[in-house]
C-alpha cells in the first residue's frame, strides 16, 4: 500500500486544470492558457548555445555536489551586484530547480515536529515540501485590503516555541505582492530563521525586490534561473545558506540529487553574465501584459484592491461569481475555454479567488479576457 505521506499529500490543482486543457486541445479546440506560471518566451540564444556548446565538448560528467564553483561565484557577485551584500561563494549551492532548494534548506533546518510559518494564501508547494520535510506548516491569514502585506502583529502571534522559521515569498505566487523593506526588516528582528523564496526576483515593475540578506544573515535565500530567464525545464536552481549548514546541505545533495547538471551549470554562468539585456527585454513585455490584463479583467468588472507588483499573476476576488474556486475555474475551462488556476490551490485564505498568469501573448490575453466576459454575461452576473 502506498505511504500515509503520499497519500495524504495534496494536489498541484494547477497541474489537474493544466492536464484537462491538454485533453481538450488534444480534440481540436483552442484553450487560453492563464494557469500556468511559465514565462512563454524561449530561452534566451545566448544560453541554449552555452550549453549546445558544453555537450558537444563532452561536459556531460558529474560536477562538485555544490555546483561548479564557477556558476557559485557567479551567484556571489550577481547578489553583490544587485544588492549591497557579500556573500562568500561557499555559502551558495547550486541545485536542479528551486524546489530541490526550498526543500533542503528547509530539511537542513528544522527537526520532525518543528514548525514552518507561511502566509496564507500561500504557493502551493508550501505545505506539502515542508510535510516531507517532517515539519508542520503554520498559517497565517494576509489579506487583500492590507495589500496582501504581512501584519507584523498577526505573524507574531503565529509564532510559538515550536516554530523554527518563517518562509517568506517577495514577489508573492499567487498575489504579485513585493514585500515592503520595513515589513521585511521587522520580521528578520523576529529572531527566528527566515526562509525567502526569491525565484520572481528580476520581475519587478516600478520597484525593486529586496534580498533577505539586506536584513539579516540568519536566513536562507532560495533562487534560481527559471522565472527571469525563460530556463523553467532547465531546472537550475541555488540557495544562499549560513556557513554552519553548507556541509550538512553538501551531504544532503549528495545523497538525494548528486550533482546538478554540467552543462545546464555552464548556461546558468552565461545567463548571469551575458543575458541580462534580453531578460529585462522580457520583463518589459511582462509589464505590458500586466498592465492589458489587469485593464481587462477591471472592464469586466473585478475590482482589484492589491495590484500585483511583480511576477506574473492577478489574483481576483470571484465569489461573486462562485465562492467555491474549484468548481469556478472547472466551469469557466469547459464553457469558455479559458484555464484558470482556483484559489483554493493557494490555502483556505485564497478560497473564492482565481489566479491568472499573464505569461502569454497580448492577444491571447484579450482573447481571453474577452471569452470570461462572455462566460460572466451567460451567468447573467453583474460583479
Amino acid at each position: 500500500m502506498p505511504s500515509k505521506l503520499s497519500e495524504e499529500i495534496s494536489p498541484f490543482y494547477v497541474m489537474d486544470v493544466l492536464e484537462r486543457a491538454k485533453e481538450i486541445e488534444a480534440s481540436g479546440e483552442s484553450v487560453i492558457h492563464f494557469e500556468v506560471g511559465e514565462p512563454d518566451f524561449p530561452t534566451p540564444d545566448v544560453i541554449s548555445e552555452e550549453a549546445i556548446r558544453s555537450i558537444n565538448e563532452g561536459d556531460t560528467k558529474y560536477t562538485h555536489s555544490l555546483g561548479m564553483p564557477e556558476l557559485r561565484e557567479a551567484i556571489s557577485q550577481n547578489y553583490e551586484s544587485l544588492y549591497g551584500v557579500k556573500i562568500p561563494a561557499k555559502r551558495v549551492a547550486v541545485t536542479m530547480g528551486s524546489s530541490p532548494a526550498l526543500y533542503l534548506s528547509i530539511i537542513s533546518l528544522i527537526e520532525p515536529g518543528e514548525e514552518v510559518i507561511i502566509t496564507d494564501p500561500h504557493y502551493a508547494c508550501y505545505p506539502q515540501i515542508i510535510k516531507i520535510a517532517g515539519g508542520i506548516p503554520k498559517t497565517f491569514r494576509i489579506y487583500e485590503e492590507e495589500g496582501f502585506q504581512i501584519d507584523i502583529g498577526r505573524l507574531k502571534k503565529a509564532i510559538s516555541p515550536r516554530t523554527k522559521a518563517i518562509l517568506i515569498n517577495s514577489p508573492a505566487n499567487p498575489t504579485g505582492v513585493v514585500l515592503r523593506p520595513d515589513v521585511m526588516r521587522e520580521i528578520a528582528e523576529l529572531g527566528v530563521f527566515v526562509i525567502s523564496d526569491e525565484i520572481y526576483h528580476g520581475l519587478v515593475y516600478g520597484g525593486e525586490a529586496r534580498t533577505i540578506y539586506e536584513f539579516t544573515q540568519r536566513a536562507f535565500a532560495v533562487n534560481g534561473f527559471s522565472k527571469f530567464y525563460a530556463m523553467t525545464g532547465w531546472r537550475l536552481g541555488y540557495l544562499i545558506a549560513p556557513e554552519e549548514f553548507i556541509r550538512p546541505i553538501q551531504k544532503l545533495q549528495q545523497n538525494l540529487f548528486i550533482s546538478p547538471n554540467p552543462f545546464v551549470q555552464r548556461a546558468g554562468v552565461k545567463a548571469l553574465r551575458h543575458a541580462s539585456f534580453e531578460a529585462l527585454e522580457m520583463r518589459e513585455l511582462f509589464d505590458e501584459r500586466r498592465k492589458t490584463m489587469i485593464e481587462g479583467l477591471k472592464g469586466l468588472g473585478f475590482k482589484i484592491n492589491s495590484e500585483p507588483g511583480g511576477a506574473f499573476y492577478v489574483f481576483v476576488d470571484a465569489k461573486g461569481l462562485n465562492p467555491n474556486s474549484h468548481e469556478l475555474a472547472f466551469d469557466i475551462l469547459e464553457k469558455a475555454r479559458v484555464a484558470i488556476t482556483p484559489g483554493i490551490d493557494f490555502g483556505k485564505g485564497g478560497e473564492g479567488y482565481l489566479r491568472l498568469s499573464y505569461a502569454t501573448s497580448i492577444p491571447n490575453i484579450q482573447e481571453g479576457v474577452k471569452r470570461l466576459g462572455e462566460y460572466i454575461q451567460s451567468k447573467g452576473i453583474s460583479l
